[in-house]
């Protein structure tokens, strides 16, 4: 009978002991990844972005003239809370006519005369970029020792190609741009984007040197920009104080 309840007290003694300990043991891993959380930032942000495109080739010379609709992917592969990769993939819708245009384009290309061009054209551009996107402010959730801010701008440059469907053609860019993101939440981002795409192509508008005077680079061709404000979400976490060095 002693023997029974010895057994019982040591067991009841047990239960006692180990409740508390899973308990603690909960807390602290529930405290763990409270504390990697306030210093997690991504490895990787896959998004969407919509807004406004705006062709400067022969048909408007003004920067933010005739704006037709844009959207795009997005892929942002941060190097660190300031600096980060992008990769964008965007659709811009370009249309209109030369009707508007304040120099006179002959009917005939490079020849001499009164009549002046009449010409539409309606399309889309496909445009690929790899950007390198470098932050003012550490970029982050939490304001942490990291010094982490949720608003921040930046400047972005980068090389990409782009697709014209009226003339079918392919051209190389370079966009340089500004941007601005906020981190609204732990993981999701809102973003907005102004890119000016210089191009190497002057038929994306189907009009190739309308005056009859050709140039190389970037000059007198079909440049674009964008003006996109986009969502993004987070992915991959990393925890900037593990094995930094």
């Amino acid at each position: 009978m002693k023997r029974n309840v010895c057994h019982a007290h040591r067991t009841h003694t047990h239960h006692i002991v180990r409740y508390p300990l899973i308990l603690l043991f909960l807390c602290a891993s529930l405290g763990l990844f409270a504390q990697d959380d306030d210093d997690t930032w991504y490895r990787l942000e896959l998004g969407a972005a919509v807004g406004m495109g705006y062709a400067l080739n022969d048909g408007n010379s003004s920067l933010f003239g005739n704006g037709k609709m844009a959207a795009g992917i997005i892929a942002r592969f941060p190097l660190s809370p300031r600096m980060a990769i992008k990769t964008n993939l965007n659709y811009v819708k370009v249309g209109g006519d030369v009707s508007g245009v304040k120099n006179f384009y002959p009917a005939v290309s490079g020849t001499a005369g009164t009549d002046r061009l009449t010409y539409a054209y309606d399309g889309a551009l496909y445009d690929f970029s790899v950007l390198y996107e470098l932050h003012f402010l550490p970029y982050g959730y939490l304001p942490t020792y990291m010094g982490y801010h949720q608003l921040v701008p930046y400047l972005q440059i980068g090389l990409g190609a782009a697709y014209g469907d009226i003339d079918k053609s392919i051209g190389f860019t370079v966009p340089i741009g500004v941007g601005l993101k906020y981190k609204v939440a732990r993981r999701w981002n809102l973003g907005l984007d102004w890119r000016m795409n210089f191009t190497t192509n002057d038929g994306f508008d189907g009009l190739e040197a309308p005056m009859g005077i050709t140039s190389s680079g970037f000059k007198n061709k079909d440049h674009h920009s964008t003006l996109l404000f986009s969502v993004t979400y987070d992915l991959s976490p990393k925890c900037p104080t593990c094995n930094r060095y």
